[in-house]
């Protein structure tokens, strides 16, 4: 079935390149790094654009659940008796809040640190840095994530986010 829309799927890819390009440039191209990113940056814009307007996985409204139903599913995982979601799931939900708050984090530190006001200012300059390997660390257990799920519902998410399609949802389910 038809999840994930093609703004969503162009949105993680786009952003996923960009961060990589940010990170790896992070000591070498200084032009590169910056222009990883703005674009970083706009993507985020257009996700919660997106997130308010867009399809119905898509929308904030459908997959960010309150601190309990993410702790409840969390719980649920660790004794393997989960549920399917179509869309995402509280943790991943969750996920998807953070990695876009931390990213906003780390490119607006980084655009800080081009400003007259801040360049060269200590405290952005580690701002800029603990966004950036905070962002990492959340990329490593979103990565984990997604293949615990994959596992478990015998489901190939990172194939879904590039057709959108996933299996057609069971019973048991939760669309």
């Amino acid at each position: 079935m038809r999840v994930w829309d093609r703004i969503v799927r162009s949105f993680h890819w786009a952003l996923v390149l960009s961060f990589a390009i940010a990170w790896l440039t992070r000591h070498s191209s200084e032009d590169i790094h910056h222009w990883a990113g703005y674009a970083a940056a706009a993507l985020v814009a257009l996700r919660l654009v997106w997130g308010v307007l867009g399809t119905r996985y898509a929308r904030f409204s459908q997959f960010v659940r309150g601190p309990a139903t993410v702790l409840g599913y969390l719980a649920a995982m660790l004794s393997g008796r989960e549920t399917r979601h179509i869309g995402h799931n509280p943790a991943g939900g969750a996920m998807v809040v953070a990695l876009l708050c931390v990213m906003s984090a780390t490119a607006l530190t980084g655009w800080l640190m081009t400003t007259d006001a801040y360049f060269g200012v200590p405290w952005v300059e580690a701002a800029h840095g603990l966004a950036a390997h905070g962002l990492l660390l959340l990329v490593l257990v979103h990565i984990g994530g997604v293949a615990l799920a994959s596992f478990r519902h015998r489901e190939n998410l990172v194939w879904a986010m590039i057709t959108g399609r996933k299996r057609e949802a069971g019973q048991a389910d939760v669309l």
